[in-house]
């Protein structure tokens, strides 16, 4: 496999109201090979959006990303681009869905000529050859009479058309890696479901890897190649998607599982994970999923690294030390 982007101890600090700075996220790492899906997945406030914003060096001010952090698309340095050359990857090589359509899209310039504007800025085309893969585009992903449609402005359309133009738009420059944060926040199952096998089908027929950025375990299975699970500003276990359903180790994955209802199996009481994730500033120390931790004992008091628990499968938890009646425990 070829791999395309390669993210090692990405580190994005902000500034705390008391000077000083906090890492909203602390050390991430991972990789993706073409045509290949990875899922990040985790509660809301755990560092997934800002993470896929930093591949584009779109962190808003007055964040920043730390020395020591690697984002390589290829045999591009990112982090060592500016100007002109961090433009031409923005789109071409990295396209991204944004998480709201409705924010994200211009509202006083047509779907059509926000589609254009990508194509325009990366390839020497004319007005009506931008338009004509415009049109293309929109027939690509199933917006219905695109004829009509490309003179629409965003508050004409519904949200999942809406959705389904940021999804052409992400792909206007035909880029290797699509990023797509949350793209089926609040939209309804059916609506959900559509968008979903429009991104599967584009990137079998395209070849792009895709980066999910999502909190809904229900549409990784089946769709990821493979997960990793983002709590507190870490990645605390990765695994292939089908090891991750079967035997998840960690206890926040197990306490993920637990928390979803189920509609096959015994009828059981929904499990929810106590407390909420802390807030950057208030990171405890030691192991940061200590404080809501079942399993949590002594040598949880200190940072575990990401330690191996299978075949590519490993885990942010000192249990990983143990055996694996100890790591089973709280799982399916």
């Amino acid at each position: 496999m070829t791999r395309v982007l390669e993210v090692e101890e990405l580190r994005i600090s902000f500034p705390a109201e008391r000077g000083g700075r906090f890492l909203a996220v602390d050390g991430v790492s991972f990789t993706l090979d073409r045509g290949e899906t990875l899922a990040i997945v985790g509660e809301s406030g755990c560092g997934k959006s800002i993470t896929s914003l930093a591949l584009l060096r779109l962190v808003p001010p007055p964040g920043r990303i730390e020395s020591g952090s690697v984002i390589r698309l290829g045999d591009t340095d990112v982090l060592a681009l500016e100007g002109e050359s961090l433009r031409r990857i923005r789109g071409r090589r990295v396209g991204m869905i944004f998480q709201d359509p409705m924010t994200s899209l211009n509202p006083v310039f047509t779907v059509g000529n926000q589609i254009a504007e990508g194509i325009r800025a990366h390839f020497k085309v004319s007005k009506a050859e931008a338009r004509d893969r415009s049109l293309h585009l929109l027939q690509e992903v199933g917006i219905p009479d695109p004829s009509t449609r490309i003179d629409s402005y965003p508050h004409q359309l519904s949200g999942g058309m809406r959705q389904r133009v940021m999804i052409a738009m992400a792909l206007a420059a035909e880029p290797e890696i699509l990023v797509a944060d949350e793209p089926t926040t609040a939209l309804d199952v059916t609506v959900q479901a559509q968008i979903l096998e429009v991104l599967d089908r584009l990137r079998e027929s395209h070849g792009m890897a895709v980066l999910l950025i999502t909190h809904d375990l229900g549409i990784v299975a089946g769709r990821a190649d493979r997960v990793a699970v983002m709590y507190a500003g870490q990645i605390v276990e990765e695994a292939p998607t089908a090891r991750l359903f079967s035997a998840p180790s960690h206890p926040y994955t197990q306490g993920l599982f637990a928390s979803v209802p189920r509609i096959t199996g015994p009828v059981r009481r929904l499990t929810p994970i106590r407390g909420s994730v802390p807030a950057p500033t208030a990171w405890p120390s030691g192991c940061r999923f200590r404080p809501r931790c079942p399993q949590a004992f002594d040598k949880s008091e200190t940072m575990p690294p990401l330690l191996p628990v299978g075949l590519e499968h490993r885990m942010r938890c000192w249990l990983a030390e143990g055996a694996g009646g100890a790591m089973g425990a709280g799982g399916q």
